[in-house]
């Protein structure tokens, strides 16, 4: 991904519209949902154990939003198929 487009805040603002939706489509299956929603939990209920991973945990969190929308609008374009981008 190009840093002009992850730091963009159109791209954001889409993200922040977007994930919500994804999260609750029937379309995109529960396994799916879940590669986003556990390791966003998990980073934030275990930072200490995680000492490793240096990054704030809304810097972690931004980040597997910004994967999982991008990831469910490519696997199941059907979804947004009626947006303008």
């Amino acid at each position: 991904m190009k840093w002009r487009r992850l730091l963009s805040f159109k791209r954001w603002t889409q993200v922040f519209k977007r994930l919500p939706r994804l999260l609750r489509a029937p379309q995109i299956p529960l396994g799916e949902k879940l590669l986003f929603i556990i390791p966003a939990l998990l980073y934030w209920v275990l930072p200490d154990v995680m000492p490793f991973m240096p990054i704030d945990d809304i810097g972690v969190t931004l980040l597997l939003m910004n994967w999982f929308v991008s990831r469910a609008e490519r696997k199941y374009p059907v979804l947004t198929a009626g947006e303008s981008s």
